[in-house]
């Protein structure tokens, strides 16, 4: 039975959070007791910043914005080299732009590649905020950054790709941790202990979620949720989020 106050739950609707999705829907009680919504990164963070949420996936930027914040799993979205969906996008080599087009969708990815621009490239272009069809401005020495699925299939069509979580790692030798699961208030630990199983089946079942999308490039999709995406929040993911955090609050 539903009960009368569901903890409200925001979470992003890409590819790369499909193996948490099925694992939340594959527990039918722990469903009835959320309201689960789909929103992008900035969604989600303005939900939990504004108390419209009480449990996110949020980009790990928004955390020290938060007056109260939990990260309540052992499960986040990282990756540990290449990610393929966080890159810039340019047709001129980096050393010829002037301008980065900065994603609407994201915080995290924006924060990031701000950092890279201080500590590992040593560039200073002009930073662009973007809104919807920003894609096609991406031409020139304007460069673009974008995440998600949209970045999947401009990787064939600029001859300039950089793929920003490689390059924190070839910075710095840690993963990167794009979003993890905080909440902004105490939740009962019955419920906590319940969401978290439903996340480790949802990772220890993650080709099953894409296979039960039908999706027309499955076979690519399956191998970035194996090779590419970083599900748990180990130490070294932790030990980045920290210098990240250290860093993105000084640029």
């Amino acid at each position: 039975m539903k009960p009368e106050h569901p903890i409200r739950v925001a979470a992003v609707s890409y590819v790369n959070t499909y193996p948490f999705l099925h694992g939340l829907h594959n527990d039918a009680t722990l469903m009835e007791s959320i309201g689960l919504r789909l929103e992008t990164p900035s969604e989600c963070a303005r939900l939990m910043l504004s108390g419209e949420a009480d449990l996110g996936l949020i980009p790990v930027a928004v955390i020290p914005q938060m007056k109260e914040a939990h990260i309540v799993t052992g499960f986040c979205i990282g990756a540990d080299g290449p990610v393929d969906s966080v890159c810039l996008f340019s047709e001129v080599p980096l050393k010829d732009v002037t301008g980065i087009l900065l994603d609407f969708q994201s915080r995290t990815s924006v924060m990031l590649m701000r950092v890279l621009a201080q500590h590992h490239f040593h560039i200073t272009p002009e930073w662009r905020d973007a809104g919807e069809g920003f894609i096609d401005r991406i031409a020139g020495p304007t460069a673009g950054i974008v995440i998600g699925d949209r970045a999947f299939p401009l990787r064939t069509r600029f001859p300039v790709v950089i793929d920003l979580a490689e390059e924190w790692k070839a910075l710095t030798g840690l993963p990167f941790v794009f979003a993890c699961w905080v909440s902004n208030r105490p939740l009962p630990t019955e419920f906590l202990d319940r969401f978290n199983a439903a996340l480790q089946y949802g990772v220890a079942h993650r080709q099953d979620a894409i296979v039960n999308r039908s999706m027309p490039n499955e076979q690519d999709m399956i191998a970035y949720v194996n090779h590419r995406v970083s599900y748990t929040l180990d130490e070294r993911k932790r030990e980045a989020l920290q210098l990240f955090t250290r860093w993105s609050g000084m640029v």
